[in-house]
C-alpha cells in the first residue's frame, strides 16, 4: 500500500467535512463517505477515528460493524462560516 503525503491526508479529511456538511446533520455512515469520495473505507475510518480525537465528528451509532458519524455543531458552524465566506 502506498504512503499518502499529509497535503492528500488533509484533502481527503476536507472531502469527508463536505460529506458530513452537505448532510446536515442527520449522520452518515462510514461506507457511505467512502463512496462519495471514492476511497478505501478503511482508510476513511481511520481518517474519521483521527478526526474524532481533534473534536471535529462525533460517532452518533455504532452497530455492530456499521459506524454512523456527524460534524460536532462547532464544527458545523465554523465550516459553514468558510464556506459563506468564499
Amino acid at each position: 500500500m502506498s504512503r499518502l503525503s499529509n497535503k492528500v491526508i488533509d484533502k481527503i479529511k476536507n472531502d469527508i467535512l463536505y460529506v458530513l456538511y452537505e448532510s446536515k446533520l442527520k449522520g452518515v455512515f462510514t461506507k457511505h463517505i467512502g463512496d462519495e469520495i471514492a476511497r478505501d473505507d478503511e482508510l476513511v475510518l481511520r481518517l474519521l477515528r483521527d478526526m474524532e480525537q481533534a473534536k471535529l465528528v462525533k460517532k452518533i451509532s455504532d452497530f455492530k460493524r456499521r459506524t454512523k458519524w456527524v460534524m460536532e455543531d462547532e464544527a458545523y458552524k465554523k465550516y459553514k462560516e468558510m464556506l459563506n465566506s468564499n
